[in-house]
């Protein structure tokens, strides 16, 4: 008996369930033909084709009666075979729904998922191969949208008040013995009590979350033996990656990440999902047919001008989305939006963001992708945080966002870093840094908490690892420590990895707290990458992008150094909560005030008098003090418009390997001094104690004080 297929609707995209049917619509403007592959949930075999024979406006859509949720399926997309034109339409390649919201199996790359005919020939990719590979394909899945939320809402932390942690939902609890056995390394995992009673107490107000599209493992990565970990290789915009699934990949991932979602908000944790929309898992030229290179690859991707057979590649990874077509922009905004409403996140780290603001070649700040988010009423409401750069000319384009962006700011990074190396010539750029980078985001009507802050993200070594190794040891990723960068910044009191020698073990834990006093201590958003609190190791692996095992998971097999590194960090993230001046959401004003008492800020020299434009300059000094003054009115106002009142803090720093002894300014009432930390001090850094006209702070050490008087 025949099955009935009804035309449908061209709107939504992707496959909808409404209780009796399910429709289809995929958009594909060069198409001669569609069918949609229907598969057998228990055998994964293709059981049925139907032709898809209704258009509009190049959605191609259908509505098929009595199909459920958990039915997988897929699409074979006839057209012409051009590749010198740009068009690799191959009907024999299954193809998954862009739009699909759920994805079950991975990619067997022993199977025919190429367009073209293997043969080791430069013109290969030109010879079309017709070999089915639909059994060596992911399938897209129905979904049931209907979730149970109760009173889920978003905790809408000020951005101003956030403290962002960046960690992976699979390394985060992997290792977790607290965390039941079948949850470890899932969603589930990073929602039970022992992971969210840890997040509460370290007291990070995000998790942002490494890429949770659905993403694959790149053939050369499978043809070694190894997995791609980070996922930056996205299959699947609206589907969460099924390997964090505890409960399966037939369509219960979706509510499993929604149950994540709504057990973080209940304690007041937002979700921040890193998003990869600059570029997609298909490659260049010779790379696989997945999904958007088999619908329409000329819509899709951008090609180059004058041969449009090669792809632009501004992302290192073989292609670019084309950003300039409406249904891409479409594509991207309706995911957005989708994540938002359907899936309850927070906010956005957008990866590669550069790549999405090139309206022809170069990066534009008025371009489309910005235009269209700006007038959003959904996304534009979120939290939207940029990496500012990309691998094409142009591309890195820090403090060039548009209002409503933060950024990932790496001159903040690059400059901690050098400072507290003891490289020459930073003070400068280490007072801008500090005090919210006012020289990137202050002219164009964004304030401190534009700058996101961080040491070290997951891209690069670890916080304990940045002050033990110099040189990266990348050997494990099978590409002759030939990837990642040697530009790192290092210290590590000339011995490279790890090491018994007490002195040394103690030096390089001093400087961690150095760098989490520094990044807490400073103007902005800060963020901490996983693991860093609790000395987390990748061995010197700098680009650990491949390693999905125990070198990139993280331990919770602490000794008491962990411990006391972790209630360090815990006590500063606390400090910096119950403080408003250091977390200003207005850039500090004109320095010229005289009173001390109505001063926003002062620097000052080691020997007590305030900053020289000559000793700004200097490329010999290594010590500085800064001034936060609590009495100031623009410290923050409360949503009543009063000005609320802090403690004043004096933050002495010395970068130099030798103590320094800093003659301290007299207090904005001269009413002295009380040192409440010193990262000097392995078994006490905070404490009260009384500081009377100087103070000695030992060779790379940080100090922080406050102004006796009691509000």
């Amino acid at each position: 008996m025949a099955r009935i297929v009804l035309p449908g609707r061209p709107y939504p995209l992707g496959a909808t369930w409404d209780g009796t049917g399910v429709n289809f619509a995929v958009y594909s403007e060069n198409a001669t033909k569609v069918e949609l592959c229907l598969y057998d949930n228990r055998t994964k075999a293709e059981t049925e084709r139907i032709v898809v024979g209704e258009t509009t406006a190049f959605v191609h859509h259908c509505y098929v009666p009595g199909l459920q949720p958990g039915q997988l399926y897929g699409y074979r997309v006839d057209g012409p075979w051009d590749p010198a034109r740009g068009h690799r339409f191959n009907p024999a390649k299954l193809l998954v729904d862009p739009y699909a919201q759920a994805i079950c199996g991975s990619i067997d790359w022993k199977q025919p998922v190429f367009p073209y005919q293997i043969n080791g020939n430069d013109d290969a990719d030109l010879h079309r191969d017709d070999r089915d590979s639909g059994p060596g394909m992911c399938k897209s899945v129905v979904v049931n949208p209907y979730f149970d939320w109760e009173q889920d809402r978003h905790p809408r932390t000020p951005l101003a008040d956030s403290v962002i942690y960046e960690l992976h939902v699979r390394g985060f609890s992997k290792l977790n013995e607290e965390v039941p056995e079948d949850q470890r390394g899932t969603y589930a995992g990073l929602a039970s009590p022992p992971a969210i009673k840890y997040l509460k107490k370290l007291g990070v107000t995000a998790v942002e979350l490494m890429p949770v599209h659905h993403f694959i493992d790149d053939k050369n990565l499978v043809d070694k033996g190894l997995r791609n970990y980070w996922g930056y290789n996205t299959l699947g915009f609206f589907a969460p990656e099924a390997r964090y699934s505890s409960s399966g990949d037939n369509g219960s991932q979706v509510a499993e990440f929604k149950a994540m979602v709504k057990a973080l908000h209940r304690e007041g944790i937002e979700v921040i999902l890193d998003v990869v929309y600059n570029h997609t898992a298909e490659g260049n030229h010779c790379g696989p047919v997945l999904n958007l290179k088999g619908l329409d690859n000329t819509t899709y991707y951008r090609l180059l001008g004058d041969n449009p057979r090669f792809y632009m590649d501004y992302t290192g990874t073989g292609n670019s989305l084309n950003v300039r077509h409406p249904q891409v922009l479409k594509l991207i905004m309706d995911s957005l939006r989708y994540w938002v409403t359907e899936m309850h996140v927070d906010g956005f780290r957008f990866d590669l963001a550069s790549t999405l603001a090139r309206e022809l070649h170069d990066v534009d700040r008025l371009s489309a992708f910005f235009d269209i988010i700006h007038q959003d009423p959904v996304v534009s409401q979120a939290k939207l945080i940029a990496e500012p750069w990309d691998v094409g000319e142009g591309g890195y384009q820090v403090g060039n966002f548009p209002v409503l962006w933060a950024e990932w700011n790496g001159k903040y990074r690059d400059t901690v870093r050098r400072y507290w190396k003891g490289n020459e010539g930073q003070l400068a750029d280490l007072g801008s840094r500090l005090t919210g980078s006012s020289d990137l985001y202050q002219n164009d009507g964004r304030k401190p908490y534009a700058s996101i802050n961080f040491v070290v993200a997951h891209d690069g070594f670890t916080l304990h690892d940045l002050v033990s190794y110099n040189d990266k040891h990348n050997e494990a990723n099978g590409e002759d420590n030939r990837d990642g960068t040697n530009a790192n910044d290092s210290w590590n009191m000339g011995v490279e990895g790890e090491t018994d020698d007490p002195a040394i073990i103690r030096e390089r834990e001093k400087q961690v707290r150095n760098f989490l006093a520094t990044l807490f201590l400073s103007q902005g958003v800060p963020m901490l990458s996983m693991g860093d609190e609790i000395g987390r190791t990748q061995k010197g692996n700098n680009n650990a992008y491949c390693q999905d095992n125990e070198l990139s998971w993280c331990h919770w097999d602490l000794d008491e150094s962990h411990h006391k590194l972790l209630e360090f960090t815990s006590h500063l993230i606390e400090l910096r909560k119950s403080h408003p001046n250091f977390r200003r959401k207005k850039f500090y004003q004109d320095r010229t005030i005289r009173k001390s008492v109505e001063r926003d800020i002062a620097w000052f020299g080691s020997d007590g008098h305030e900053m020289t434009e000559d000793e700004w300059n200097s490329n010999w000094i290594r010590s500085i003090g800064l001034m936060f003054n609590g009495e100031t009115l623009n410290v923050v106002d409360d949503v009543m418009g009063r000005p609320v009142v802090d403690d004043t803090f004096l933050i002495l720093i010395n970068a130099y390997h030798e103590g320094v002894e800093f003659t301290l300014p007299k207090s904005p009432h001269d009413l002295g001094w009380i040192a409440v930390l010193d990262t000097a001090d392995a078994d006490e850094p905070f404490k009260d104690e009384n500081v009377k006209d100087s103070r000695i702070l030992t060779g790379r050490s940080l100090v922080l004080l406050k102004e006796k008087f009691d509000i």
